[in-house]
């Protein structure tokens, strides 16, 4: 499925705001006439948006038989939720395939719009940095990422739960700058799964190492002090993107609902 996230509080079922999760739950139910407990690939923020993410479910044998089924389901839910929330297609899966647990990589897209001047049509889908930002500083400060790591530096730290602290530990395979022309600069990064605010916390980092107030040697020891503050800025939730999510023996979950801008 795919979603423009800027009128949601995220994905999240949460009572008393309007979540990805509570509208598509209330299609499906509305469709299939029992409950419905979702779980998804990964629990986007407040103005995130998606374009790959995946979601898992129990339904009635008898609603999912065919396909012929199946595509009714995802017209009519279609119909109650778009266009904010797209579901693409609808399969049945394993018993013991789970959205979250199962996936093995998930793939983010932050877009930044960089040049002087705003563009209306970018507002929503890209965070405006206005100064230049150096692509060749940018790239090289992503060496430090690749690898399994301590990301503490750069993730929100949750609750501790029975009083053990969360493992902020994640290995990422990739992270890469592109340069789309006329100041659309992209950034991806793949792991096998991120933590809470990481992907905005990095993209913020390497956005103070492009504008120079911090050089590409000083995101590996910020990275290793394990410490929120040595971090740059948060950035902004509307540039963010869950691209791709990838299972064992499938190829990568994405979706073709936005046109590339």
């Amino acid at each position: 499925m795919a979603y423009d996230g800027s009128g949601f509080h995220g994905f999240a079922a949460n009572r008393g705001v309007r979540t990805v999760a509570g509208v598509l739950t209330h299609a499906l139910e509305r469709y299939v006439r029992h409950r419905v407990d979702l779980t998804c690939a990964g629990r986007t923020d407040r103005g995130v948006h998606a374009r790959g993410q995946v979601v898992t479910f129990d339904v009635a044998a008898d609603l999912v038989a065919g396909e012929a089924e199946r595509t009714r389901l995802v017209r009519a839910v279609n119909r109650m939720c778009g266009p904010e929330v797209a579901v693409r297609d609808a399969a049945v899966v394993a018993a013991d395939f789970d959205a979250r647990f199962s996936a093995v990589a998930r793939r983010y897209r932050y877009r930044i719009w960089n040049r002087p001047e705003p563009d209306p049509f970018w507002a929503g889908w890209a965070w405006h940095v206005e100064r230049p930002l150096d692509l060749s500083t940018l790239r090289l400060a992503c060496d430090p990422l690749i690898g399994e790591h301590d990301f503490a530096t750069f993730c929100r730290r949750p609750a501790p739960v029975d009083g053990r602290e969360a493992s902020l530990v994640r290995r990422v395979t990739e992270a890469v700058w592109s340069d789309d022309g006329d100041g659309r600069l992209r950034f991806e990064i793949e792991a096998s799964a991120f933590c809470h605010q990481m992907v905005r916390s990095i993209v913020g980092t390497l956005v103070a190492v492009g504008l120079g107030r911090m050089t590409p040697g000083d995101v590996r020891p910020a990275m290793a002090a394990r410490d929120r503050s040595r971090a740059g800025d948060l950035a902004p939730p509307h540039g963010l993107t869950l691209l791709t999510v990838r299972y064992p023996g499938w190829s990568s979950v994405t979706s073709g609902v936005r046109p590339q801008m």
